[in-house]
């Protein structure tokens, strides 16, 4: 079977017959989308594959006969495609999905174990946007709601700013669509000793506390998901928990995290703009600013607050992007002083250290 020109091919692979039947009825039901096939496993699809290569492949992870996350690792060394995983999610799971993840999956959508076929038509605007924003990745490098701006979670920064400089400084970093594969590579360079960071991923609750831990173990550094009141200090991460926004305080010279929730900003709780924008406030110069890997458009408003404020703001560049949209955004806007790629972010990172 030929696809239409112009709409995204999809190749679904899950060895429930449910969902092979919905997901394809729900992508179909989209007219930039084609289901070009729905198999049971990776020994099949490889065999479809062969015929035919799909732009996007939806893929469950426990399957018969190969394993999702081996066809995953199997494919981004053959013939690099974006993958969008659907599987099943319980605490014990977690960590298959950093794996998956970090193997080179763009996207995650989690299902359940019981009512799994009104999740999935429950879940369908999330899925159509994950499998277009999944088109769109370069994956080499590795909900429609109302678009809120952070000033439902905090107003902006008076006109007199931050505290003048002083020895004590922020990092703060914001990505979404293949940051988790970026900030491994950013995170596991840096030295015990660096400074302090604050983080936003966009990633659904229940995988950052996983996804901080497994960074945790591959770095010097300490990483863990943010708690409010969490100091922010030398030589440690802080990742916003899914479904919540992080942002920094200040208490005199010391820094710290409050951890909230609240309604979505640009459609995403946690949202980077939230995070920027209460750095700026907090930490105006004594901040370094970088957007990272994302689809949209979230951040380069609290960025160009950020440098408004007197902060250092970088942005990734597009070669190193898994989806160069947040930056490019962020540059248009004028809130990036200069754009480097992933390898140097580390660098710059170290380079804000002082005593």
């Amino acid at each position: 079977m030929s696809a239409a020109p112009g709409r995204i091919k999809v190749m679904v692979v899950d060895d429930s017959a449910v969902v092979r039947q919905v997901v394809t009825e729900m992508l179909q039901a989209d007219p930039c989308i084609e289901v070009i096939c729905a198999v049971a496993d990776p020994i099949l699809a490889i065999a479809r594959m062969n015929v035919q290569w799909p732009d996007v492949i939806v893929l469950d992870v426990e399957m018969p006969r190969m394993d999702g996350i081996t066809f995953l690792k199997k494919i981004m060394a053959e013939h690099p495609t974006p993958v969008v995983i659907c599987s099943t999610l319980a605490e014990a799971g977690a960590e298959t999905s950093m794996a998956a993840l970090a193997a080179g999956a763009v996207a995650i959508i989690t299902k359940p174990k019981i009512g799994l076929k009104q999740f999935l038509v429950d879940a369908s605007d999330d899925l159509v946007t994950a499998v277009k924003t999944a088109a769109k990745a370069n994956v080499l490098a590795l909900r429609v709601v109302a678009k809120n701006t952070a000033d439902v979670i905090l107003p902006a920064a008076a006109a007199h700013g931050a505290m003048i400089q002083t020895t004590e400084r922020v990092v703060a970093l914001g990505t979404s669509t293949g940051g988790t594969q970026a900030l491994e590579a950013v995170l596991t360079t840096l030295p015990r000793v660096c400074p302090g960071i604050v983080i936003v991923q966009h990633m659904p609750e229940k995988f950052t506390a996983e996804f901080a831990n497994r960074l945790n173990r591959l770095s010097q550094i300490m990483v863990k998901e943010a708690q409010s009141n969490d100091r922010v200090v030398s030589g440690t991460a802080l990742i916003a928990p899914g479904g919540r926004h992080l942002l920094l305080r200040r208490n005199g010279a010391q820094y710290f995290v409050e951890v909230m929730d609240g309604p979505l900003v640009n459609r995403h709780r946690p949202s980077v703009d939230v995070l920027f924008r209460s750095v700026a406030r907090s930490a105006g110069a004594n901040a370094l600013g970088v957007i990272m890997t994302g689809m949209g458009d979230d951040g380069a408003a609290g960025l160009l607050e950020m440098r408004k404020a007197g902060a250092l703001t970088l942005a990734q560049d597009e070669d190193s992007c898994v989806v160069y949209g947040m930056p490019r955004e962020a540059v248009k806007r004028g809130a990036v002083a200069r754009t480097v790629p992933l390898s140097a972010i580390g660098r710059e990172i170290m380079a804000q250290h002082r005593y």
